[in-house]
């Protein structure tokens, strides 16, 4: 079989749903591919009878309509200062703009107008306690629409796209590009091939390493990308409500004295849940919330960053690596109470029922993470755990749970112009996570729109 379109797009996250919008209210003919399920049938079986991963071919969580953000908290981001590359490409005023377009999309599909962070005395406030003991707050402002209201807009963004006639191709793997003479003509799919004057590579954080693999066939010119390995935290709600009620995501920065490391937190979810996640071929372990109070508990990771140089050039296939690790001491994701982590020792199951946190996903195994993530990591952690719990108190109690391991597995950077197009590969864009240009939904957004611009000025 093949088609013949204006323009393919290949995935479906918010790069690609928004850069297909932004072309078929031009008129154009899109074909958006995606090699996960309809958003109505990403159904995770580890996560709704708590058990251990049972290894789906296509992660319900991270593949799918909707990309990997689908059921995650609903969290947007805006802010230049985290989240992506996009200060490479606009100014800070001009990304400014694009957030508030961006806000005024989704709140047209649904999302509920609830922006959090714009308190400036009590950020101010936060800000200098959290220097008292070297810790930086990145100040952002936050919309928040919740894993419920999330699934919501994502319905209503689907029936706008299919209103405006993109052909919307589910659980149809892209499996190569063609290309002639460094210019690319279209796709190879599990069913057939389709032919357009564009392709847009959008395949998000589950696609990395396909994206990887079409850059070393190709030629395609890539940089290193850091990435982040940690744990996922989970603490009594209390403890962070301070923080949580003004900033709801306090994005937390501290340089460790042992390996300065950068640590940081990251999607904090108040009265949120634990969930597991499968990327190729390992689990690993993320958080969501909703717009309703579904526990009484706080999640969020603790993340130290790597860069690293020559000669090492994988770091996903290093992230991987630690996360199979996990992975083959207890076939899931590992829990353990902090105390016994400080004690060195491994958690049980009646350790973990003593503690005063009680786990939000009972599909986790206890077990020992210094057995899976390096002194260096659980150092930094602890480190930055010390200084949490003096901004705020119980933020290192013993009795507090922690799963393992996390890995923000970013792809290796495509190279690509001031338009987004590919370096060296005519008409081919990259954008969103899985390009390795972003690193959340509002920055994955605005690069769809800017590449679906680009194609726009050409045409």
């Amino acid at each position: 079989m093949s088609q013949f379109f204006d323009i393919i797009v290949i995935g479906s996250g918010p790069a690609g749903i928004f850069s297909a919008l932004e072309l078929a209210d031009k008129g154009l003919s899109v074909l958006m591919i995606e090699r996960g399920r309809e958003l109505e049938r990403r159904k995770c079986p580890a996560l709704d009878k708590q058990i251990p991963c049972v290894r789906c071919s296509h992660c319900a969580i991270t593949s799918g309509f909707g990309g990997a953000g689908a059921f995650s908290d609903g969290k947007v981001t805006l802010s230049s200062s985290v989240g992506g590359n996009l200060r490479e490409f606009l100014s800070d005023i001009e990304l400014e703009k694009m957030f508030n377009h961006i806000m005024k999309k989704l709140l047209e599909f649904g999302a509920p107008e609830r922006i959090m962070g714009t308190d400036t005395e009590g950020v101010d406030k936060i800000s200098f306690e959290a220097q008292k003991y070297g810790i930086e707050l990145v100040r952002s402002k936050i919309l928040h629409m919740g894993t419920d209201k999330g699934f919501r807009v994502l319905l209503n963004m689907r029936e706008a796209l299919i209103s405006r006639r993109v052909d919307l191709h589910l659980r149809e793997a892209v499996e190569d590009l063609i290309v002639e003479n460094h210019e690319v003509k279209g796709v190879k799919t599990s069913k057939g091939k389709y032919f357009a004057k564009y392709v847009i590579m959008a395949p998000g954080r589950s696609g990395t390493e396909w994206a990887f693999e079409m850059c070393q066939k190709y030629g395609i010119v890539t940089d290193t990308n850091p990435v982040d390995i940690g744990v996922r935290l989970e603490v009594p709600f209390e403890v962070l409500k301070p923080l949580t009620d003004v900033l709801y995501e306090p994005k937390l920065v501290y340089y460790s004295r042992s390996f300065d490391d950068r640590v940081r937190t990251f999607c904090v979810n108040p009265h949120g849940v634990v969930v597991p996640e499968m990327t190729e071929d390992v689990v690993t372990v993320n958080g969501h919330s909703f717009t309703y109070p579904v526990s009484d508990y706080t999640n969020l990771a603790i993340l130290v960053s790597t860069r690293f140089t020559e000669p090492f050039k994988d770091p996903v296939s290093y992230g991987k690596s630690i996360a199979r690790l996990a992975n083959l001491l207890t076939g899931s994701i590992i829990i353990q109470r902090y105390g016994d982590l400080k004690l060195g020792r491994r958690s049980t199951e009646e350790r973990i029922r003593k503690s005063i946190v009680k786990s939000t996903y009972r599909g986790a195994v206890p077990g020992d993470l210094s057995f899976a993530l390096p002194y260096r990591y659980l150092s930094s952690i602890k480190e930055m755990l010390d200084q949490l719990d003096r901004l705020a108190p119980g933020f290192a109690d013993d009795g507090n749970l922690l799963y393992g391991a996390e890995v923000k597995f970013y792809s290796a950077r495509i190279m690509v112009s001031g338009e987004f197009e590919v370096e060296h590969m005519k008409n081919l864009f990259a954008i969103g996570d899985g390009a390795g240009i972003t690193r959340g939904l509002s920055q994955a957004a605005i690069s769809g729109i800017l590449a679906a611009r680009s194609i726009l000025n050409r045409r």
